[in-house]
């Protein structure tokens, strides 16, 4: 199963991805999940740092967290990981990427290899402002184009709005897999 999780800053996705993956894992693997954390290191923004710290208190404390940056193949690292895996998330992975240049279709491939359940957070960046700059709008767009990418090979796939979950049907009508 490869499940993404989409949603807006703030929106709660990945409380639900956790809880997803939470359950896969009792379900699948004995409880046990692989949690690919993709943010960047804080440095001195004591925002950042504090966003960071609660999704790491949020992680029960038989997780594993790998720290997989801008510079990781994250293809690569998926193929590398056994059990339940997490990704959270894809938009954080790209943002440190030169050019926000991204394999899609080798991540795709990873994800599909994969014979443990996946489940994948990505921000949804369509539903926002127009971005002013010509960086935002070239992330916007390579993001929304991995995210379709990903969401081909996915199923099923949430929209979280205000931590509530709407699932959305392929392109085609069909509703899809498993739904929370």
């Amino acid at each position: 199963m490869i499940a993404l999780v989409l949603g807006g800053a703030r929106s709660g996705k990945s409380e639900v991805a956790e809880s997803l993956a939470a359950r896969l894992a009792a379900e699948v693997a004995g409880g046990s999940v692989t949690y690919v954390a993709t943010a960047a290191d804080p440095g001195d923004d004591p925002e950042w740092a504090a966003r960071i710290a609660v999704h790491r208190e949020r992680r029960p404390p038989g997780w594993r967290t790998l720290e997989a940056g801008a510079g990781d193949d994250l293809a690569l690292v998926l193929g590398s990981l056994e059990g339940v895996v997490l990704v959270d998330s894809l938009g954080s992975w790209l943002a440190g990427r030169e050019g926000y240049g991204a394999d899609g279709a080798a991540l795709c491939r990873a994800l599909l290899a994969r014979t443990s359940p996946t489940v994948v957070v990505s921000e949804e960046v369509g539903l926002g402002v127009h971005p002013s700059s010509a960086a935002g709008r070239r992330f916007r767009d390579a993001l929304g184009a991995l995210n379709q990418q990903v969401a081909e090979v996915a199923d099923p796939v949430w929209l979280v709005v205000a931590g509530r979950c709407l699932p959305l049907a392929r392109r085609d009508g069909d509703p899809g897999g498993v739904w929370l």
